[in-house]
């Protein structure tokens, strides 16, 4: 496995055309309209999703947080780990086809499936016996507004170096003015936002973020089921525009 360790990666378009499926993302988000880039949102169920592209997955984190068991008020409104299959699902497409997953940091879904955490001060480490690769990331280096702790795993791609550590500090003017210092650091940036699509606009991924990403699912060269993939890329360029077989 190729671990680069030049210049870490920053903030750029995708060099060239990839192919690849982005999974569990935002109907009409940012990955949709991006060229050889197929989107899954919920009306396709990604848990669904058979190859043979590598893929980036984004499932849900409801119910992998610290609130995984519901709100404050209601703490026995869910089961932790309880989302559907969805994270075994991209886990899984990960594992099969490459790609790369991202989750919050500090993502309980981790330990619940055998995965090593990664370290806070970054550089990618081996996560499990499948050829996985983990790490720690924040996306305030990628162009979100806050910090945003990340924790990715991949398999069967370059793992490039990325901008470790802690990210710019940002405070919402309004919470400093309000609040102050102390306050507005534990507020944060995410929590000012707020109307009728404040959840949508804090678990939008960063154009940027999206970029590095995509570029790493582009890097998959070797799974576990490299042969199959294969096959199945084959299969897929012998078919003509209508889906029949081409002689």
């Amino acid at each position: 496995m190729k671990i680069e360790q030049n210049s870490p990666a920053v903030a750029g378009p995708v060099e060239r055309r990839v192919r690849c499926a982005a999974l569990y993302v935002e109907t009409d988000g940012v990955y949709f309209g991006v060229p050889g880039v197929e989107p899954w949102d919920e009306r396709l169920d990604a848990r669904r999703y058979s190859g043979p592209l590598p893929v980036v997955a984004h499932p849900p984190c409801q119910r992998w947080g610290r609130y995984s068991h519901g709100a404050p008020n209601k703490p026995n409104q869910y089961r932790m780990g309880e989302d559907g299959g969805c994270f075994a699902a991209a886990l899984t497409a990960v594992r099969n086809y490459g790609g790369v997953l991202e989750h919050p940091a500090h993502s309980k879904a981790w330990r619940w499936h055998g995965l090593a955490t990664p370290p806070g001060f970054g550089g990618w480490v081996k996560a499990d016996e499948f050829g996985g690769w983990t790490c720690h990331v924040e996306q305030g280096h990628y162009g979100h507004m806050s910090r945003k702790a990340t924790w990715l795993y991949a398999v069967g791609t370059a793992l490039p170096a990325l901008i470790w550590g802690p990210s710019e500090q940002r405070l919402h003017p309004i919470a400093l003015e309000r609040y102050g210092y102390e306050k507005a650091r534990r507020i944060g940036m995410m929590a000012m936002v707020g109307g009728k699509d404040k959840t949508k606009i804090r678990n939008a991924t960063p154009p940027e973020f999206r970029d590095l990403l995509l570029r790493i699912a582009a890097s998959a060269h070797q799974t576990p089921n490299a042969e199959l993939t294969r096959a199945q890329l084959d299969a897929e360029r012998n078919r003509d525009a209508s889906g029949r077989r081409v002689e």
